[in-house]
C-alpha cells in the first residue's frame, strides 16, 4: 500500500473516531493504582481520578486499602491541595510525573528511561535568554552549541545533533532542515522534559540519542494577571505578559478558561551591530463541557529580527593569531546588508475524552509555519592573518516551509488477576514540506579587519545559479502499541512501532519531482523497572529507532534515513520522605547514516557517515531540600567515536564541536521567615569539557568553567531580581565546526527584572 493510501486510511479512521466518541461505551474495568499510570488531571485543581475512585467497585477499593497497607514508603508532601499535572507547572524543582516517556500520565521513578524535567520555577529563578539555556543543568545536554548566536537554539544529546529532529512542542514534533528553523519563548513554557535515548516508538522519525519537549502554558483555573520588564547590561529589554483564567458561564455551558502570553523584546547583544529582537504572542482556550472532556485550541506568532552569526578562525579565537585575539564584538558581516529574520505561525488543539472509568481517547495536532531570510557576508579564514585580513562570501538563504502533526492515541487501564496493565493504541501522521532556496558567491566581497573593521560596501548582486533551489516534501504514517505492565513492584514497558515513509525532491523552478523515494521500518522498545520499598528502582532497557532524515547532502541527493540502537541500565533512587530524586544512567547508544559536517567545504554542508558510537554515564540530583531551598545537579562523561566510515583514518575519532564532558550545580534559597523573608540568592557552575575542531582532533577547543548567580527579593505581590550569566565575564570559545568556523560563547550578561502579579 502506498503511503498516500495509508494516509487517506488514517484520516478516516480519525474521522470516525471523533464521530462516534459520544456514543461510545466500553465496559468497566478497574483503574490503574496511584502509583501506576493515571488519567490526566483536568485543568481545575480538583483531579476526576478521585470523582472516578469514589465510584469503583468495592473490590478496587479493598485492593487499593491492600496495597496501601503494604507500602510503609511515606511520601513527601508537595503542597496542599496541589495536584501535579505533566502538562503544567512543577512546584518547586522536583517533577513527580512526566508523559514524555511513555504517552500516560506515568511517575517518573516507574519509567524504565533516563528523563529531566525542568519546571518553570527554574525556568524563572535562572533566567535563560533563549530556549536553550534552560537546558545548560540537564545531565547528557551540551547546550549552546555555537555559542552567542542569537538566530536559532542548539543543543546535542548524548554527543549528537538534536536541535533539527529531536524539539517537540506539546508532544508533536517540530521537525527543521536547511535553515526554516523554530523558535520557541522561555516564557511561554510551563515546563521542558529531555527524555534521553531512543524514542521513535512513540514519536516516530527523532533523534536516537533522545527528544527535547517543551509543554506550553494552558488556560489556568484560578486568574493570573502577570506582568514582567527587564534590561540587561547590553541594553535589550522587554516586557512580558500572562494573562488568563476562567471566563463566566452558564453551568449548563460547560466551563470555559483562557490565557494570553505574549512578550516584547529589543536591543542588542555582545556583537556589534546585532540586535536580539523577538516579538510573541500565544493564546489559547480550554472547553470542558464535561468532567470527562477537555478541548483546547492553542496558537501563536512570533517574529525574530537579529544578524547571522560570526564564522571566525581557529587561530585568532582559540590561539593566538599574530595580532592577538579577534575581539568577542566584531561584526564580520556588513549592517546595511546582512539580515536574518523569521515569521513563524502555529495554530493546534489538545482534545481528550474519558470514554469510561478505564479509557480515554487523546487527540493532538498542530499546524506550522515558518518563513526565514537569511542575508549577509560571512567570514571565511584569513587573506592576510599578519594584518588581521578575513575574507568573506556573499550568502543569501530563503526558506519557507509547512509541518502538520496529527497524533491520536487510545488509553485503556485494565487487569488481568494481580497484573495491571495499561495499553496504548496510536496512530499518527506527520507531513513536512520545505520551499529551499540558497545562494553564495566567493570574489567581489572585499576582507575586513579584525581592529578595523569598514562597512558599507554595499549590496553584491550574485552571478551564478543558486546551489539549491528544491522543494523537498515528507509524509509519514506511524502506528504504535504499548502496553505498561505493573506486577508489585516491577514494571515492564513494551512498545512497538511502524513508520511508513514518501520523501520526494523536486525542483523548484519547474515543480518537476527529481528523486522519490519510499520507506517502512519497524521500531521497538523494551524496559524493566523494579521500585524497591526504600525508593531504589534499577532499571535496564533496550531501543531501535528510525528517523527517515529530510534534506539533502553536499551533493545535493537526498540523506539515507538514519537507524539507531541503545541498551541502558540505570538506578533511579527517592529516598523516604525526601522530596528529590538521584539517578545514574550508563549507555551504548549506536547511530547510524549520521549527518556530519564536510571539512573544507565551505559553506557549512553536510554528508552522512557511517555509525557514530556514544558510550557513557550520566549522574542527575534533584531536590527541594527544605523550605525556599531547591537545588539541581549533573554530570556526564562518554566516549564518542566513529565506529564505520569509508576512510579508515576517521575511526575512533571523535565528530568535531561534541564535548565529552560536562558538569554542572545550581542552588536557590530563599527565607521563609524573619526580616529577611522573600529574599534570595542562588547561583550556578558549569563544566564544558575539551573538544575538537577538526576531523582529525589535532585542534583542541580546551575545556571551561563558568558561573552563573542570580538575587531575587519578593515582597506582596511584586519580585525584583538580578541575573548574571558567566559572572567573571570569561572570554572562550563555545565550539568550532572546523578551523575555519568558530563560535564565542555568551560574555557576562546581567540582566535586571521587575514583576507584578495581582
Amino acid at each position: 500500500m502506498k503511503s498516500r493510501d495509508l494516509f487517506r486510511v488514517a484520516a478516516l479512521a480519525t474521522v470516525s473516531v471523533l464521530a462516534l466518541w459520544p456514543q461510545s461505551t466500553f465496559a468497566q474495568s478497574s483503574s490503574s493504582s496511584q502509583s501506576g499510570a493515571q488519567s490526566l488531571p483536568p485543568v481545575v485543581v480538583a483531579s476526576p481520578e478521585a470523582r472516578r475512585r469514589a465510584a469503583a467497585p468495592q473490590r478496587r477499593q479493598t485492593r487499593r486499602a491492600t496495597q496501601a497497607a503494604q507500602s510503609n514508603r511515606p511520601q513527601p508532601q508537595r503542597g496542599v491541595g496541589f495536584v501535579e499535572n505533566p502538562r503544567g507547572a512543577v512546584q518547586g524543582y522536583v517533577a513527580g510525573r512526566s508523559m514524555a516517556g511513555t504517552k500516560t500520565n506515568t511517575p517518573i521513578m516507574e519509567t524504565p528511561q533516563s528523563l529531566s524535567v525542568i519546571g518553570s520555577e527554574q525556568i524563572r529563578d535562572q533566567k535563560p535568554g533563549k530556549f536553550d539555556e534552560i537546558l545548560r543543568y540537564t545531565p547528557g545536554v551540551v547546550a549552546g552549541t555555537f555559542g552567542a548566536d542569537t538566530r536559532n537554539d542548539w543543543f546535542l544529546i548524548r554527543g549528537f545533533k538534536s536541535e533539527d529532529v529531536g524539539l517537540f512542542l506539546d508532544g508533536l514534533q517540530l521537525f527543521y532542515t536547511s535553515y526554516a528553523s523554530w523558535k520557541l519563548q522561555p516564557f511561554n513554557l510551563a515546563r521542558v522534559e529531555v527524555l534521553r535515548g531512543p524514542s521513535a516508538v512513540l514519536y516516530g522519525g527523532s533523534s536516537p540519542s533522545g527528544i527535547v519537549n517543551a509543554v506550553s502554558k494552558l488556560p489556568p483555573a484560578e486568574p493570573i494577571r502577570y506582568l514582567e520588564t527587564g534590561v540587561n547590561n547590553l541594553g535589550n529589554a522587554y516586557l512580558s505578559f500572562d494573562f488568563g483564567g476562567p471566563v463566566a458561564t452558564q453551568p449548563e455551558n460547560g466551563k470555559l478558561f483562557y490565557r494570553v502570553v505574549g512578550q516584547v523584546q529589543n536591543g542588542g547583544t555582545q556583537v556589534d551591530f546585532t540586535p536580539d529582537n523577538n516579538y510573541f504572542i500565544a493564546p489559547s482556550v480550554t472547553y470542558k463541557p464535561d468532567a470527562d472532556t477537555t478541548f483546547t485550541v492553542l496558537a501563536s506568532a512570533s517574529k525574530t529580527d537579529t544578524r547571522g552569526i560570526n564564522f571566525l578562525p581557529y587561530v585568532g579565537t582559540v590561539v593566538d593569531a599574530p595580532f592577538g585575539r579577534i575581539p568577542t564584538k566584531l561584526f564580520v558581516g556588513d549592517p546595511g546588508v546582512d539580515t536574518f529574520k523569521r515569521e513563524q505561525e502555529m495554530i493546534g488543539y489538545q482534545f481528550e475524552r474519558n470514554l469510561s472509568d478505564s479509557v480515554t481517547f487523546r487527540q493532538n495536532a498542530r499546524y506550522a509555519h515558518v518563513d526565514i531570510t537569511y542575508r549577509g557576508y560571512v567570514g571565511n579564514s584569513y587573506t592576510n592573518i599578519a594584518t588581521g585580513d578575513i575574507g568573506r562570501y556573499n550568502w543569501y538563504a530563503k526558506n519557507t516551509a509547512n509541518q502538520g502533526n496529527l497524533d491520536n492515541h487510545l488509553e485503556y487501564r485494565f487487569d488481568t488477576g494481580p497484573v495491571q496493565h495499561t495499553m496504548l493504541f496510536g496512530l499518527d501522521l506527520k507531513s513536512y514540506r520545505i520551499d529551499d532556496y540558497q545562494i553564495f558567491a566567493f570574489g567581489g566581497v572585499p576582507s575586513i579587519n579584525v581592529f578595523n573593521p569598514v562597512y558599507g560596501v554595499g549590496d553584491i548582486p550574485f552571478t551564478g545559479a543558486p546551489f539549491r533551489n528544491f522543494l523537498l516534501t515528507q509524509n509519514q504514517l506511524g502506528t504504535y502499541i504499548q502496553d505498561q505492565i505493573k506486577f508489585g513492584g516491577f514494571t515492564l514497558v513494551l512498545s512497538g512501532r511502524n513508520d511508513w515513509v514518501s520523501t520526494s525532491q523536486g525542483d523548484r523552478p519547474t515543480g518537476a519531482t527529481l528523486t522519490n523515494r519510499e520507506d517502512s521500518k519497524f521500531s521497538g522498545r523494551a524496559g524493566l523497572i523494579y521500585n524497591f520499598a526504600n525508593g531504589l528502582a534499577p532499571y535496564v532497557a533496550y531501543a531501535t529507532s528510525y528517523n527517515p532524515i529530510i534534506g539533502l547532502n553536499a551533493s545535493n541527493q537526498l540523506f539515507l534515513p538514519e537507524t539507531g540502537e541503545q541498551a541502558e541500565i540505570g538506578l533511579k533512587f527517592q529516598p523516604n520522605g525526601f522530596d528529590g530524586h538521584f539517578s545514574i544512567a550508563v549507555f551504548d547508544l549506536k547511530r547510524q547514516n549520521v549527518p556530519t559536517t564536510v571539512p573544507g567545504i565551505t559553506p557549512v554542508l553536510q554528508n552522512q557517515t557511517g555509525e557514530v558510537t556514544s558510550r557513557g554515564l550520566e549522574l542527575e540530583a534533584v531536590a527541594d531540600l527544605a523550605p525556599g531551598l531547591k537545588l539541581v545537579g549533573a554530570f556526564t562523561t562518554y566516549d564518542l567515536f566513529i565506529s564505520k566510515d569509508a576512510d579508515p583514518a576517521l575511526l575512533g575519532l571523535t565528530p568535531t564541536n561534541t564535548p565529552q564532558q560536562v558538569g554542572s550545580v545550581w542552588a536557590d534559597y530563599t527565607f521563609q521567615e524573619g526580616p529577611l523573608r522573600g529574599f534570595g540568592f542562588g547561583g550556578g557552575v558549569r563544566y564544558v569539557g575539551k573538544s575538537f575542531a577538526n576531523a582529525a582532533n589535532t585542534l583542541v577547543v580546551p575545556s571551561v568553567v563558568l558561573g552563573d548567580a542570580t538575587i531575587h527579593y519578593e515582597w506582596q505581590n511584586w519580585r525584583a531580581a538580578l541575573n548574571f550569566i558567566n559572572i567573571a565575564d570569561k572570554t572562550y570559545v563555545a565550539s568550532c565546526a572546523s578551523d575555519t568556523s568558530c563560535f564565542y560563547g555568551d560574555r557576562r550578561r546581567v540582566t535586571a527584572s521587575l514583576a507584578y502579579k495581582w
